[in-house]
Formats: C-alpha cells, structure tokens, sequence
C-alpha cells in the first residue's frame, strides 16, 4: 500500500476539508441518564450519534455549571480562566483565579477556529460573567459576541423558568419571548428554542457562507431546575417511574452490564433513597417524569437539527460532541416546606409581552398564576419550581457516589459521545473509548482539527497556554497522548486522576486513595495501605493547585450556605 493511501485509511480526518464542529453541552444530567448509557430515557436520536461514531466512557467535567463552562470555552481549567468558583467576584481575597468573569488572559475556541476560517454561532446558556445587568455596552466585554461569536441566542445567567426565561438575549441586546418578532412559537419553551434556533443558524450559515465552516455551540439548560417540561413530553413518562428509586436503578444498572458501561469488578454504591419509605410517592415520581420529559424534549430538538444538517449537505463533515457540564444535582431547591394548590384562576395582573424577566425564579406566570415551591407541588407547569432532589439524582449518577459539586466520579462523569461520518473511521463506530479524557481536550481538538493556531496573545493580552490534548487520534483508533494527570477543585474538593489511580477529597474530609480501573465506583479507599502514593499524588495536586491559583476554601465566608456540608452518598 502505497504511505499516502495507508494514511488516508488510518487518519481520514486529515485529508478532510475543514470540519464543521458542533459541541452540544446539557446541564444537571446524570451519567446513565441517556439511553446508550444505561438510561430508561428515550433519546433515540444522542443513541443513533453514538451507535455511528465513537463513546467515551472517562470523560470527565468539573463537576458545575461555570466552571464547566469556563473549561470547555477555554481549554483552561476553571481557575485559570477566571471562574474558580461561581460568577461572583472574589478577587479582593482571592486574587484573578475568583474573578467571576472570564480571563482576559484566556481565549475562547469561537475566537480560536476564527482566525482558521470558521464562522461561529452559539445557543443556549452562556453563564461565564458575572455581568447580568450591563449599564453600557463596555460592561458586555465578556457576553459570547465579545469573546468570539458572531451570532447568539440564548441566557446570560445560569437558571430560570424554560417558559420564561431571564436574560433572554438576541444577539447583544435583552429581549422577550413574547415580544420577538423573529421567533414566535405556539408554545414558547426554552428548549425548542436553543434547538431552532440553532437549525436556524447552520441553515443561514448554508445560503450565505457555504465555503467557510462553522463552529457551533449548544448549551442547553436542560435538566436544570425547575423541572419544567410540556405536557405532551411528561405524558410519555405517566407511570415510569412509579416502582420507584431501587427498581429504575437496577435496571439501569442491568443495561449498562450489556452495554459494557459496567465493569463486573465494581461495587454497586449504596441506594439513596427508601421507596416504601416516601409518603407522596405521586410526587417524587412526578419529578422523575418531568426529568426525563425536558431530556427527551432536547433530544428531539438534536434530532431536528440532525436533519437539517443533512437537508443541508453539512452532516457528512460535521463533528458533533455531545456531553453534560456535571453529574445529577442533588440540591433541595423548592421541595421543602408547605405549598399552596393552584388557584382556580389569575390572581396577579397579567404581565405585558414586552417585559423582560428579571428573576431566575419568576414571582408569576405571564398570566397571572403566583410561583408555588413546596413539598407536594406537582412540577412540570410555568407555575412551579422544583428540583428532582437527592435520591433522583442517586438513580442519575448510576453507578457512582455522588453529585453536582463534588469530585467523585458522580459528580465530574459525564458520557462524551463524538460523531463525524468523514472524520471517524467506520471500524471505530459504536465503540467504547476508556480513555481518560476532560473538558480541556475540547480546545485542544478544535484546534487540532480546524487547522488553526492558538495564540501566544490576544488583544494585546498574554494568554495562558491550553492544558489539553486533542482527541482527533481517538476518532481512528490511535491512542491519545496525554502526559499530565488530570485535576480539579471546587468548593474545597479535590481530585487528581493519574493513569489508573485518583486521589480524591471530599470538603473539609482528608484524601481517599482509589484504583479506578478496578475500582471506579469508588468503595475501596487504598489511602492507608499506600500513603507513599497519597504523598506523591497530593505534591502533584498542591504543585498544580499553586500554579493554577487555587485558595483554600471557604473564601471568607463562601460555603456557609449548606453547599459544602456533607450529604448522603
């Protein structure tokens, strides 16, 4: 065989032209959550992806929304870009690293693969700056259409009502949904809208630059609390989950055995939850519904906008990844306390189309209805907001202990599904990759793959190298090359992954040493039968933790909000 052809075969992606890439991010979703990774959800579409390109089974988030977010646009860790907590601005105690705001010394992909050619759109959350109410244009110097993207749709702030969301924003400027002459569905839903709107986007992208590629962007909201989802999508989940948290679980557990997501030498965590134990069953099995509704809901809208790539001749050279900012949330947000029913009808004055919402949780529906929290509050309606709660979240992050916040592999999990017909090669389709691999590696890869090169500086600012490798190797089977551990810290816990081994602590609880690949359930802490390698692998964090701008926590007074203390695993 002659070496360009045997280069082609192995590496097809490098004689590509240029590949659209679309990373599609959704939020608070648990690891076995989606069907081709152990879930009862329906979301044939995401399996259809997997089934024709490559999953992999170690990708791994920072366990919350921002710095998830701060990860994947930069290629940095979240220290490094600015959000090393949330969007609040600690600087004055903390130094740049608490910034609330991304780095000017950090670059985003979209301000990346630009300079190689790429137009850039992107939809959904955004929720890297802490600037939500902009008194002039300069305060937005950190909204995506400054940092890179040329069109956007979506929410500046990190939560809200998916019926009536706040910091709706067009473009750079804070619209309605009731009030939008571009863009007026029967039902307005969050969801749909990140979903059209970004059909929308690649179809524009197809008439007026059909040479140039794109890099498109997807962060949905869902499952985030509340737990908004239509009727239609929660009537497909009447009755599903009604045997409750132990019986959902084994069978999750059951199908990820098949799928080969489950390793036979794993300890099954404990069960959160007793069933017969719950007194308002109907609720908690509500919850589970609407959960799984605002899942499928995205789902179809990924299938949607599958079809429109392919009516559009983009499918075939389109990289999709698909993957989730943290594992299931287990924060009690409206489920504790007395609730009010429905009232019969409107007991507020109904809100004009033009008003912009203000608030994450909403003091009414447009129509009048007041906001009900509460335990007993059947969720899914504009009216309602609620979390799924702890033991929910337990069935989510099947098989692993713990969640949202923490670093155990509950918490920093997620499935990482890539699919691109010319780029990954046909014997690695459906195939599992063990690879451990992080957020990180996604700019690293668009890099890589738009043939663009990341700068030493921009706009007159220094720029921080990026921490990840590219995953390209991955897409024909090749071996990624990574010779640094991973690492992560939040709220005070921390974690290094090293080959097989992780070095994990729960805040303010000392290190846990565990064997992943035999052990990565995480039920047999090696952390007294070999202290020389907790020695080790804790210099390597505390070298890291120094480099990156890691401060202990709680940052004078951060943490006294319940987020820190220790929760049933």
């Amino acid at each position: 065989m002659r070496p360009f052809i045997f280069l082609f075969a192995l590496c097809p992606w490098l004689f590509a032209a240029q590949p659209n890439i679309i990373v599609i991010m959704c939020d608070d979703v648990g690891y076995s959550d989606i069907g081709c990774y152990g879930g009862e959800i329906e979301t044939p579409n995401l399996d259809a992806l997997a089934k024709g390109g490559l999953r992999f089974t170690q990708f791994y988030n920072t366990a919350r929304c921002c710095p998830t977010r701060a990860a994947l646009l930069t290629g940095l860790y979240p220290h490094q870009a600015g959000i090393g907590h949330m969007m609040e601005d600690h600087r004055a105690k903390a130094g740049e690293s608490y910034a609330g705001d991304l780095s000017k010394k950090a670059v985003t992909m979209a301000e990346v693969v630009k300079t190689a050619g790429y137009s850039t759109y992107m939809t959904g959350k955004w929720h890297v700056t802490k600037v939500t109410k902009p008194l002039t244009e300069a305060d937005k110097h950190n909204w995506p259409l400054q940092r890179g993207f040329a069109r956007f749709y979506g929410t500046i702030h990190g939560a809200g009502s998916f019926f009536d969301p706040n910091t709706l924003t067009r473009d750079n400027t804070y619209i309605s949904p009731f009030a939008d002459a571009e863009y007026q569905p029967k039902e307005y839903y969050y969801t749909d809208a990140i979903n059209d709107h970004a059909a929308r986007f690649v179809t524009e992208h197809a008439k007026s630059s059909p040479e140039k590629p794109f890099l498109l962007y997807m962060a949905h909201t869902a499952a985030h609390w509340p737990m908004h989802a239509k009727e239609a999508d929660i009537a497909k989940y009447k009755g599903r989950y009604d045997a409750g948290y132990d019986s959902i679980r084994a069978a999750r557990l059951e199908k990820m055995k098949r799928l080969g997501l489950l390793d036979e030498r794993w300890k099954v965590t404990p069960q959160a939850g007793d069933w017969s134990q719950v007194e308002n069953k109907a609720w908690e099995a509500r919850c589970m519904e609407v959960f799984a509704a605002m899942i499928d809901c995205m789902d179809q809208g990924i299938g949607r906008l599958v079809e429109t790539l392919k009516k559009n001749g983009q499918y075939d050279n389109t990289l999709i990844l698909f993957l989730q900012d943290n594992g299931g949330c287990a924060e009690g947000m409206g489920r504790n306390g007395p609730h009010k029913p429905r009232a019969e009808k409107p007991t507020l004055p109904a809100l004009a189309n033009d008003f912009l919402q203000p608030d994450m949780i909403p003091k009414q529906t447009r129509d009048g209805f007041p906001m009900r929290q509460g335990k007993g509050v059947m969720p899914g309606g504009a009216d309602t907001y609620i979390g799924y709660g702890l033991n929910w979240a337990n069935v989510s992050n099947t098989p692993f202990r713990e969640y949202k916040h923490w670093e155990h592999e509950g918490g920093i999990s997620t499935p990482l599904i890539a699919h691109w017909p010319k780029g990954i090669a046909q014997e690695a389709h459906d195939k599992l990759n063990a690879t451990p691999t992080h957020l990180i590696d996604l700019m690293a890869t668009c890099v890589d793959l738009a043939g663009a090169t990341y700068p030493k500086e921009h706009n007159g600012n220094a720029v921080q190298p990026m921490e990840g490798v590219s995953l390209a190797p991955a897409f024909t089977g090749q071996a990624i090359e990574r010779t640094q551990p991973l690492f992560w810290e939040h709220e005070g816990n921390r974690a290094i992954r090293s080959g097989e081994w992780k070095l994990v602590s729960k805040h303010p609880g000392g290190w846990e040493l565990y064997h992943i690949t035999t052990d990565r359930t995480e039920m047999n802490d090696l952390a007294m039968q070999q202290p020389e390698r907790v020695k080790e692998m804790s210099a390597l964090w505390d070298a890291w933790a120094k480099r990156v701008g890691v401060m202990p926590w709680p940052l004078a007074g951060e943490g006294k909000k319940g987020k820190g203390k220790k929760k049933p695993q």
